[in-house]
């Protein structure tokens, strides 16, 4: 076979392992809805308990809400969503589901925390495995990371806006 006539087979498959193919339309999907709902909830029950810090929205518009709102999301959820779960989704165990969460869904998520706890507080970071468990749901039901990369986008919009953390 000539080599030429695989590069578009290999570059699919890439481009599936990654979560990187078009999805179906994620924003008419109620489970969807619900996942975004969480955040204002999350953030409304954070402004009661904790102490935030309201951003001007002169800083909301900065390199750093660029960062937390589009780079992070996008790099984290393409090396953990889509290169992590992928190759762990293409494994037998990896796919079996329990209430929609794989196990492949689970051990990313697990890795995602504990690469949060080198960079945050230990409670942060434990806080960030039901959000990974959301994302990798998303990304096993849609077999894309896209809707993964928009919730993460938003979650972490809303977090950097009352704490003004990157």
């Amino acid at each position: 076979m000539c080599p030429l006539n695989e590069a578009p087979t290999r570059l699919k498959q890439f481009v599936e392992l990654l979560g990187l193919q078009a999805c179906l339309p994620f924003h008419r999907d109620r489970l969807f809805y619900l996942a975004l709902a969480a955040g204002p909830i999350f953030w409304a029950a954070w402004w009661m308990v904790a102490p935030v810090n309201f951003l001007p929205w002169s800083r909301l518009w900065s390199l750093a809400f660029f960062s937390v709102t589009i780079w992070q999301p996008l790099t984290e959820e393409l090396f953990f969503c889509g290169l992590i779960q992928g190759q762990l989704g293409r494994l037998a165990w990896g796919r079996r589901a329990l209430l929609g969460l794989t196990p492949a869904n689970g051990l990313t998520s697990v890795l995602f925390m504990a690469a949060h706890w080198l960079t945050h507080p230990p409670l942060w970071a434990l806080a960030v495995l039901a959000p990974s468990l959301v994302f990798g749901f998303m990304r096993d039901r849609f077999q894309s990371i896209y809707p993964s990369i928009v919730l993460h986008g938003f979650y972490n919009a809303g977090y950097f806006a009352l704490t003004g953390l990157p």
